[in-house]
C-alpha cells in the first residue's frame, strides 16, 4: 500500500468533489465544473448522483475505458469487444499477450494492482453520506437518495471484484483511514480471498436493499437491482469454482503452500462455514439464487435468425442490440453506456466492426467451438459440416450466432454513407491479412460483426455514438446453469429451461443431451482451453455448459475471467498452444494472388505453409521468426494471479527488513523487483 495515498486523494477530492453536468442526466460521463469543500457537499440528492457518475466512467467496462477484466482498452482497440484479446477467443493485432510468454511478466518496482485510491474515494462517500442519510438531512426524493447510496456500494463491490480476480487475498478497507503509518501498515493485512468474496457479496446485498428496480434515469444507464443481482451471481460463481479447482493449492486459503500461513494474522485461519467444501457450496448457492432472480424476470431479446442487408429488410433485434444508439429498448440489456456525437462522446468500435476489428481476430478455436444448427459438433458423423476451405463453408448450417456474427466477403457493412464517412468498409472484403495498418488488418482472417451498426452516423475521424453494453441478462441464465451443475452434478428444471431457451434463441437444436452424447473431449481439447481443468479434460456435460457460455458471451469480455476460475491453462505449461485463424493454405490462397491482397507482394507477412514447416491455418504469431510466441502460447502457474510490486513491501516493512511487512507475495512470485516467476509445475 502506498502510505501517502490517502493524503494524495484528499487533495484530489478537493478538486473533484463535485461532479457537475453541463447537459442532461442521460450520459454516464461527467466532468468537474466546480470545486467546493466537502463540508458543503453531500447535502442534496443531486450531489450524490454527480459523485457516483465519475465512477461509472472509471470502473465499468465500455467502448472507451473502464476496468473490465483488469484491462483498459482504448477506443481504437475494438472497445468492449476487444477485451477478450489474449485468450483462445481473440488474437490481438501482431501482439501476442505477455502473460503467455515465459519471462515477459515481471514483478514491478512500484504500481500494479496493489492500489487503494478508488477504495478511498468510495469509502469517502459512505463515511460522509451515511450519517447524513440516517439523520435525514439530505434533501430530495428519499428513494433516489437510497438508490445513489446503493450505487456506491455496488461500485465498491465491483472494484473489489477486480482485485479478487487479479490479486486474490486483499485488504478489506471500509472507511477512510488516518495518515498514521502504523494505521496504514495494519490495514495492509491481506484478508483470505473467500473473505474478500464474502465482503463483496455483503456490499451487493446492501446495494440490493437500496437500489430501485428501475433507475432514476429510466433509461438503464444507472445501476439497478437486477444489475446487482447479476454481479452477485458472477461473484458467487467465480469464487465457488475458483475454490473448487484450486483446492489444495497455494492459491486458496489453507491450501498446501498458501503464503497467508507465513503471516501470524492468517496462520490459524478457519473457513467461516467450517471447510473449503462448505465455502464452495455457499458461493455456488449464492450464485444460483441471485441468477434466478434475473433470469426468471428478464426475457431474452428475440433473434429472427436473419442478417439485415438493406433498409428494405426486417431488422434483427439480437444483432442490433450490440450496436444500437439507444440500448434502453432491449430487455436483455440491464446497463449500458450512452455516447453522443453532439456531445463529443464517441468511440471507434463501430468503425472497427466495419473493418477487421482493429486487427483483433476471432480464433479458429472459437469458430470451431460453434455447433451445427442440428446441435451436433462439427466433427460428429452426419453433422453436415461443410469444412473450412472457404469462409462460406465455415458458416453454413452452423449455430445461428456464428451465422450472424462471423462476417463473409460481399456482405453489407454500411447502408448509408454520409459526408463524415471516411473509414468504414461498405461491402465486406476478403480478409486483408497482409495489411500493416491495424484499422484495416485482419489478424486471423475471421472478423466479428458484433458492435456494428450499418446505419451509424460517424462524427469524423471514424468515431460514432453507438451505445456500449455493460451488463447483459443472459449471463444470469448461463451462471445458473453452470453453478447448478457444479453444485449438484446435474441440472434442475430451471437450468434445463434456461439452456433450452438460449439454444432456441440461437436457432440451434435445443436437445443439449444429443450434443453431449456426440462430444469427443480429445478433439475439443485441441482448440478449447475450457475443455480442461487442472490440466485434465473435463466431462462432456460440463464442457458443453462451458461451450454454451463461450458461444453466447463471445465478445462480452468475460473469457479470461472464466479461464482463470476454471484453472483451464495448466496444460500449456508442458504443451504450448498455437493461436490459429482461417485456412489460408487451401483454396482461399487463390484470393491472394491479386495485387491488392497478394502473398507474393514483398510487403506480405503471413505464417508459412505446411511445405515450409507451417500449418494450413494462418498463425498470426508465426508471421515472423522474431515473434515471442512463435512456438505457441505457454503458461506459468504464477500467472493465475498478478504479482505485488516491490515498493509496497518496502513501505510497509520495519528497518528495511522486508520480511516484517504484513503483505505476502502471491504464489510463484518473489518480492524482488524485475524478477520472473519461479517454476511452479
Amino acid at each position: 500500500m502506498e502510505l501517502k495515498i490517502y493524503k494524495t486523494f484528499k487533495f484530489l477530492l478537493i478538486s473533484l468533489i463535485i461532479l457537475m453536468t453541463s447537459c442532461t442526466d442521460d450520459f454516464l460521463d461527467r466532468e468537474p465544473r466546480s470545486a467546493l469543500s466537502p463540508e458543503g457537499f453531500f447535502n442534496m440528492e443531486s450531489d450524490l448522483a454527480f459523485y457516483a457518475n465519475r465512477y461509472y466512467q472509471d470502473l465499468l467496462p465500455s467502448h472507451s475505458g473502464g476496468l473490465g477484466d483488469g484491462q483498459n482498452p482504448e477506443a481504437w482497440q475494438y472497445g468492449t469487444y476487444g477485451i477478450d484479446r489474449g485468450t483462445d477467443n481473440l488474437a490481438n493485432w501482431n501482439n501476442p499477450n505477455n502473460r503467455f510468454i515465459p519471462g515477459e511478466v515481471r514483478v514491478g518496482e512500484s504500481g500494479g494492482e496493489w492500489d487503494f485510491g478508488m477504495a478511498y474515494n468510495l469509502n469517502y462517500f459512505l463515511d460522509n453520506v451515511l450519517p447524513k442519510y440516517e439523520a435525514g438531512t439530505i434533501t430530495g426524493d428519499v428513494n433516489n437518495i437510497k438508490h445513489y447510496i446503493g450505487e456506491i456500494y455496488f461500485l465498491r463491490a465491483f472494484w473489489y471484484f477486480n482485485k479478487l480476480k487479479n490479486v486474490g487475498d486483499f485488504p478489506i478497507i471500509t472507511n477512510v483511514l488516518s495518515d498514521q503509518n502504523e494505521v496504514l501498515v495494519e490495514a495492509s493485512k491481506r484478508a483470505p480471498r473467500n473473505e474478500v468474496a464474502r465482503f463483496i457479496i455483503s456490499d451487493l446485498n446492501k446495494a440490493i436493499d437500496l437500489l430501485m428496480p428501475i433507475g432514476p434515469d429510466k433509461k438503464k444507464q444507472r445501476i439497478t437491482r437486477d444489475v446487482a443481482y447479476l454481479l452477485k451471481s458472477r461473484v458467487g460463481l467465480f469464487e465457488g469454482t475458483w475454490l473448487k479447482y484450486f483446492k489444495n493449492t497455494p492459491f486458496v486459503p489453507n491450501g498446501e503452500g498458501w503464503p497467508g500461513k507465513t503471516k501470524k494474522y492468517n496462520a490459524n485461519y478457519q473457513f467461516p462455514s467450517g471447510s473449503i467444501e462448505n465455502e464452495i457450496n455457499y458461493f455456488l448457492e449464492q450464485s444460483m439464487e441471485a441468477a434466478a432472480l434475473v433470469a426468471d424476470n428478464v426475457p431474452l431479446v428475440t433473434n429472427t435468425g436473419l442478417l439485415q442487408q438493406s433498409y428494405d429488410e426486417p431488422a434483427n433485434p439480437y444483432v442490433d442490440m450490440f450496436g444500437d444508439v439507444d440500448m434502453s429498448k432491449y430487455s436483455e440489456v440491464l446497463l449500458w453506456r450512452e455516447y453522443s456525437i453532439g456531445q463529443d462522446l464517441m468511440h471507434a468500435t463501430t468503425i472497427m466492426a466495419q473493418n477487421g476489428n482493429a486487427g483483433h481476430g476471432m480464433t479458429r478455436g472459437l469458430v470451431q467451438s460453434f455447433l451445427m444448427n442440428n446441435g451436433l459438433p462439427i466433427y460428429a458423423p452426419s453433422s453436415g459440416y461443410a469444412g473450412d476451405d472457404f469462409l462460406e463453408d465455415v458458416r453454413r448450417n452452423r449455430d445461428g450466432r456464428l451465422q450472424l456474427f462471423l462476417k463473409l466477403p460481399g456482405e453489407i457493412n454500411v447502408f448509408n454513407t454520409h459526408p463524415n464517412f471516411t473509414h468504414g468498409t461498405v461491402i465486406e472484403v476478403r480478409p486483408r491479412i497482409t495489411s500493416g495498418e491495424f484499422a484495416a488488418a485482419y489478424n486471423t482472417g475471421y472478423a466479428c460483426r458484433k458492435g456494428n451498426n450499418p446505419d451509424a452516423i460517424h462524427g469524423g475521424n471514424g468515431r460514432s455514438g453507438t451505445g456500449s453494453i455493460a451488463f447483459r441478462s443472459v449471463e444470469a441464465n448461463l451462471n445458473y446453469i453452470e453453478a447448478c451443475y457444479e453444485r449438484y452434478g446435474r441440472l434442475d428444471a430451471k437450468a434445463d429451461l434456461y439452456w433450452k431457451g438460449i439454444r432456441e434463441r440461437a436457432n440451434t437444436d435445443i436437445d443439449y443431451v444429443k450434443t453431449i452424447a456426440a462430444t469427443n473431449m480429445t478433439i475439443e481439447g485441441e482448440t478449447d482451453w475450457g475443455a480442461y481443468s487442472n490440466g485434465t479434460l473435463i466431462d462432456p456435460f460440463l464442457f458443453n455448459i462451458r461451450r454454451e457460455r463461450r458461444m453466447e458471451l463471445m465478445g462480452d469480455g468475460l473469457r479470461y475471467m472464466d479461464l482463470r476460475r476454471w484453472k483451464a491453462m495448466d496444460q500449456m505449461i508442458t504443451t504450448p498452444y498455437q493461436i490459429e485463424g482461417f485456412k489460408l493454405w487451401g483454396p482461399m490462397e487463390s484470393w491472394y494472388t491479386e495485387l491488392e491482397y497478394g502473398l507474393e507482394n514483398t510487403a506480405a507477412n503471413v505464417s508459412p505453409p505446411p511445405s515450409a514447416g507451417g500449418s494450413v491455418y494462418l498463425r498470426p504469431y508465426q508471421k515472423t521468426s522474431r515473434s515471442l510466441a512463435k512456438e505457441g502460447y505457454k503458461w506459468n502457474m504464477a500467472h493465475y494471479l498478478s504479482p505485488i510490486a516491490n515498493r509496497h513491501f518496502i513501505l510497509t516493512s520495519t528497518d528495511g527488513d522486508l520480511s516484517t511487512s504484513p503483505i505476502y507475495q502471491n504464489p510463484g512470485w518473489s518480492i524482488e523487483a524485475n524478477s520472473i516467476p519461479v517454476d511452479m509445475q
